[in-house]
């Protein structure tokens, strides 16, 4: 995953755990693509005020990902559903033989995803 799309859903995840400066300056400079001047005008603060707030943020919504680990599970079940999704694929192109293994382990897999394993 890229940096920015990770940003972006850690902020969906964990923003409303920061400060509101610092959801509100996180926002404007990744989400809205304002410079950290153009934020820094508009707030009558110095760019590295900005900076700084940004910068908090960011540390606090990593920090909060490896406690937590939202992002991490989240891109987890995804890749399982995508694989998942492949091995049906799969499965609806065989008239016999493997069919009825890969279907016993797709059981076996979705058993796990529900059990949380």
């Amino acid at each position: 995953m890229d940096e920015q799309l990770t940003r972006t859903m850690l902020f969906d995840l964990y923003g409303e755990l920061l400060t509101k400066k610092q959801r509100e300056y996180f926002h404007l400079h990744y989400n809205e693509d304002l410079s950290l001047s153009e934020i820094a005008e508009s707030e009558g603060i110095s760019r590295q005020g900005v900076w700084d707030n940004i910068r908090r943020a960011e540390e606090a919504l990593r920090r909060t990902e490896e406690k937590i680990g939202l992002l991490e599970r989240y891109t987890a079940q995804r890749a399982a559903a995508a694989a998942l999704e492949s091995d049906v694929n799969e499965l609806l192109t065989l008239t016999e033989g493997r069919a009825r293994e890969l279907a016993e382990d797709l059981r076996r897999r979705i058993q796990e995803l529900e059990h949380g394993i």
